[in-house]
């Protein structure tokens, strides 16, 4: 299976512990293409439609419905945990993202 960045699966996320963020949910892919194609884990950011605002969480419409990437509970996973695929984040979101992960991550 070719896993790309920015392209959003519903994945497993169980088991969880204290308020990981639990049970089977969309997903941003965010790790690298070159880090997909070579190694089993990859690095998700989980989707939910139940948030409110706050600087690491980018609201957005994502198949008709408002949802939220939650940016602050980045999660490592193994592709087995991939159940399908649900499409991609559009490039106004993918800007956000990398906004913030830079200023998470970086700055």
């Amino acid at each position: 299976m070719v896993i790309r960045q920015y392209e959003v699966y519903l994945i497993s996320l169980d088991p969880t512990i204290g308020h990981e963020i639990k049970k089977a949910r969309p997903c941003v892919i965010i790790s690298p293409d070159e880090m997909n194609k070579n190694i089993s884990p990859i690095i998700i950011a989980p989707m939910t439609t139940q948030s409110h605002f706050y600087p690491t969480r980018i609201p957005l419409k994502f198949t008709g419905k408002d949802a939220w990437i939650v940016l602050d509970q980045l999660r490592t996973v193994d592709r087995k945990r991939l159940i399908k695929k649900l499409g991609k984040i559009e490039q106004v979101i993918i800007n956000q993202v990398k906004s913030i992960l830079k200023e998470m991550l970086v700055d």
